[in-house]
């Protein structure tokens, strides 16, 4: 689905392009395709490298156009995995600017309903593609505080019992780390790659930029300290669940010993030889009570050497 959107104080939505305004595509179809490249001789080789959802922050150019791939962070529950990267491509030249995403993102209504309410106006395509790396750097920033959120709902539940269910949820909440992690290190790559192309007078906004730096350290930063704290949180499960294991392990074998008594006597009693007691008329009670006996010596010395 295309929109042509305007800039006059924040975007507007027009019925059709006008120049200096912007073509936002999201979840294109074969139609929103044949327009670009027809209407616009937008590269094909660029619409097919968006589309790659492996895609890396990075900067290409095709005769007088300039892709420029970002990556946004989405919602997902593909795999598992509930928060993850897609890429972002904004192809410029001197008159048409598109942005081109393959999946349903929350970043990009934000960002116009942001620009209508704080009256914004962008110049130019610099302008436009340094506001959209800071609006990336802050969705980044809103989705990890939802994810260490989860992690602490997930450390709860663990303190109560250590379930399969919850160990494997922090495992997948790590991956998103590892997502976010990558991407905003290759946005930040790319914003010093883009401040060396957009040099002339006409583009500088040393404000932005600075506004653009800070937030994707923060993000940075954030992902950073979250991961770590996840990490942490990870390994001391481990150590919890092959401690609780080596309890288990110890109380089997003490019970195994204790049982193993009364087995040992009866094993001899069972023997088809001459025994002790044989003639005594009541020797099975008699045997019965030693080997009670021994079983509660066992036990009270394991629970002395805190093995129960």
């Amino acid at each position: 689905m295309r929109s042509f959107l305007y800039c006059e104080a924040g975007f507007v939505e027009k019925d059709q392009w006008l120049p200096n305004s912007w073509i936002n595509v999201e979840c294109p179809t074969p139609d929103d395709i044949h327009y670009l490249t027809n209407e616009f001789n937008v590269p094909e080789s660029f619409l097919s490298d968006v589309a790659d959802t492996d895609e890396r922050p990075r900067i290409e150019y095709e005769g007088n156009w300039l892709l420029t791939i970002i990556r946004i962070p989405v919602q997902s529950q593909e795999h598992g995995i509930p928060f993850t990267t897609i890429p972002l491509g904004i192809m410029t030249n001197n008159e048409v600017i598109v942005s081109v995403c393959y999946y349903k993102t929350e970043l990009i209504p934000d960002f116009i309903r942001y620009t209508r309410r704080k009256e914004v106006v962008v110049r130019h395509k610099y302008d436009l593609i340094l506001r959209l790396i800071h609006s990336s750097a802050v969705w980044f920033l809103k989705y990890l505080k939802q994810i260490n959120n989860e992690v602490a709902h997930a450390e709860k539940a663990l303190e109560k019992s250590i379930r399969n269910e919850d160990l494997l949820r922090l495992m997948k909440l790590e991956k998103s780390m590892v997502y976010f992690n990558t991407s905003i290190r290759g946005n930040e790559v790319m914003l010093t790659k883009l401040q060396s192309i957009f040099q002339e007078p006409i583009y500088m906004d040393n404000e932005l930029l600075e506004d653009v730096e800070t937030e994707l350290k923060q993000a940075h930063l954030t992902v950073n300290i979250y991961s770590d704290i996840l990490t942490g949180t990870m390994d001391a499960f481990a150590s919890i669940i092959s401690n609780n294991v080596n309890t288990i392990m110890k109380r089997m074998t003490s019970i195994s010993i204790i049982l193993m008594v009364p087995t040992l006597i009866a094993s001899f009693y069972g023997m088809n030889v001459p025994v002790y007691g044989e003639g005594m008329p009541h020797a099975f009670a008699l045997i019965v009570l030693v080997s009670i006996a021994l079983s509660a010596l066992s036990f009270l010395i394991f629970r002395k050497i805190k093995w129960f």
